[in-house]
């Protein structure tokens, strides 16, 4: 089940965020920044009767940048539950509020562009985006010298 993240989340976003971070996978994020931002992210929590009903498998967010353009960041699924289409779902639900709000154009930064290639988006030269983007990109270990590859949706 997708939903709206919520207050009692964030402490297991942010564990989960600094799994793959430590994994060099991904850009942590602190947790005054997943407070900040809170309203940005969906999760995937386990639906059911059973002791893991409500266990938080996934996250992703949209983060709006610019005039008609977001990003699909923080996307995560635990291990565990990884290839079971969580990490689709997640990012066609901030796919679908992007189109709720009128953004046609919606960009990632990934170690994992084969993933999103099956999802629509297309290779972007990281330069085509706008300045604005490279915010987060400061704080990064690895800036100036990022491997990450963009790609952008467009509907």
């Amino acid at each position: 089940m997708i939903r709206d993240a919520r207050m009692d989340d964030v402490k297991v976003m942010y564990a989960l965020l600094q799994h793959f971070a430590n994994k060099g996978l991904l850009l942590g994020r602190s947790l005054s920044s997943l407070y900040d931002q809170l309203r940005d992210f969906k999760v995937f929590v386990k639906d059911g009767d059973d002791a893991a009903a409500g266990q938080m498998l996934g996250i992703c967010a949209l983060h709006v940048c610019w005039e008609n353009l977001a990003e699909i960041r923080s996307l995560a699924v635990t291990e565990e539950a990884q290839r079971q289409g969580i990490g689709r779902q997640l990012v066609e639900a901030c796919l679908a509020e992007a189109d709720h709000f009128g953004i046609t154009r919606v960009f990632t930064l990934t170690y994992q562009p084969v993933f999103f290639e099956r999802l629509g988006f297309r290779p972007i030269d990281k330069n085509e985006l706008p300045h604005k983007v490279w915010s987060d990109c400061i704080q990064c270990p690895k800036f100036p010298d990022c491997n990450e590859e963009a790609l952008i949706w467009e509907r």
